[in-house]
């Protein structure tokens, strides 16, 4: 009970406690000690207090600007829309989204847009504060593969980034609460750079089939691949992807993260949440037909949406001060921007993204996101119930 709800209850039952006899004041502070979670003592003070010294006293300073019901709606719009993300994410992500909210039917005034504008990031947060979702964790799905280990080698230094095309691999079990028997895994491939991510599905991670997808992302990648990284995962350590990156003209260097290391690898694992777990969840995905599907939306309007309208941060300096590390983070971007300012594509690539994002509406992308995910887990169910009765 808030502090406001309980003033409302004292004024309710006060003029009654005072005008009833001993046995029934009794049974009132019974009552209110019980409700209120009071001391006894605490209690009769408060009901003996002359009315005016329990007035509902007003915050000081002036109104806040920001409680139009229009406003609100706006904002959070925007936030539902780009699944929820921080309040410096969406501070940048604000300007992006903002033209294209009138196709929600939601009417922006020039007051409003002014507000979304000009709100920061701190103020963000306190409207917000009570809305924000908890997560859980999956189960890790990570086997050795010890065939190639001499091959490839372990990345001991940090590359010299200074242009996009370094690349980050990981795979995403589908396997709800068990890794046992056959299920979907999900790949993801990002750009350490810009932060370009891409993602596709695969039935039980074979070689064959990673190797397959991997192929597919460096073709619609918009940027040469020039270094892939990986963790020891027997999906990544075969024969088929290291005679893929080192027998042809352009090689690629081929490296792997230190055994049991995860932060060797931490751009891609940051992005196994907000791009894998943000969409499918921990469900098990134990169908072969869904594999095309989420290929489907991972490759086309997944792909859209969080590379030229979800923005991210990037870490420019950490120090540590005793015990405590003080971490200072960048403006966030999309990876579109980072790519666009780069300046490493040709004037054709350039002029090709550029028109593309014009013909983007990001919540028409979140909307056909929606609807696909409702097919795939309709599958889902449609199967499930079938097992169930057999």
């Amino acid at each position: 009970m808030s502090h406001k709800d309980k003033l409302v209850y004292i004024y309710a039952i006060k003029d009654r406690y005072i005008k009833s006899n001993k046995q029934e004041k009794k049974l009132i502070l019974d009552e209110f000690c019980k409700v209120c979670n009071y001391n006894r003592k605490y209690a009769i003070r408060i009901l003996n207090k002359p009315a005016n010294k329990w007035q509902y006293k007003k915050k000081r300073g002036p109104k806040s600007k920001y409680n139009d019901k229009d406003f609100l709606k706006a904002l959070k719009t925007i936030w539902e829309a780009t699944d929820y993300i921080c309040s410096k994410r969406l501070h940048s992500a604000i300007p992006l989204w903002l033209p294209f909210l009138e196709s929600q039917q939601i009417s922006i005034t020039n007051e409003i847009s002014k507000k979304l504008l000009s709100i920061s990031p701190s103020t963000i947060d306190r409207i917000l504060k009570n809305s924000r979702l908890k997560s859980k964790k999956g189960l890790s799905g990570t086997k050795p593969g010890s065939l190639l280990k001499n091959q490839i080698p372990i990345r001991t230094d940090n590359w010299d980034i200074n242009k996009p095309g370094f690349i980050e691999a990981d795979t995403v079990a589908h396997c709800g609460n068990s890794l046992a028997g056959d299920f979907i895994w999900s790949i993801t491939m990002t750009d350490i750079l810009t932060g370009w991510t891409e993602n596709r599905a695969v039935w039980n991670k074979g070689a064959l089939g990673v190797n397959k997808q991997v192929k597919d992302v460096e073709n619609k990648l918009p940027f040469e691949l020039l270094a892939f990284d990986c963790d020891n995962g027997s999906e990544f350590l075969n024969h088929h992807l290291l005679r893929y990156f080192t027998d042809r003209k352009n090689k690629v260097s081929f490296t792997r993260s230190r055994p049991y290391k995860k932060n060797d690898n931490a751009h891609v694992e940051q992005k196994n949440w907000t791009q894998v777990r943000h969409l499918f969840g921990y469900d098990r995905l134990d169908i072969k037909s869904l594999v095309e599907p989420m290929n489907d939306l991972y490759s086309n309007e997944w792909s859209l949406y969080n590379n030229f309208f979800r923005p991210s941060q990037k870490l420019i300096k950490k120090t540590k001060i005793n015990s405590k590390y003080i971490k200072k983070y960048d403006k966030p971007k999309t990876p579109y921007e980072r790519l666009l300012e780069s300046e490493i594509l040709s004037e054709a690539k350039e002029k090709q993204l550029k028109d593309l994002y014009k013909t983007l509406n990001p919540f028409e992308l979140k909307n056909k996101i929606e609807y696909k995910l409702k097919q795939i887990f309709k599958n889902v169910m449609v199967t499930s119930n079938v097992r169930h009765r057999i």
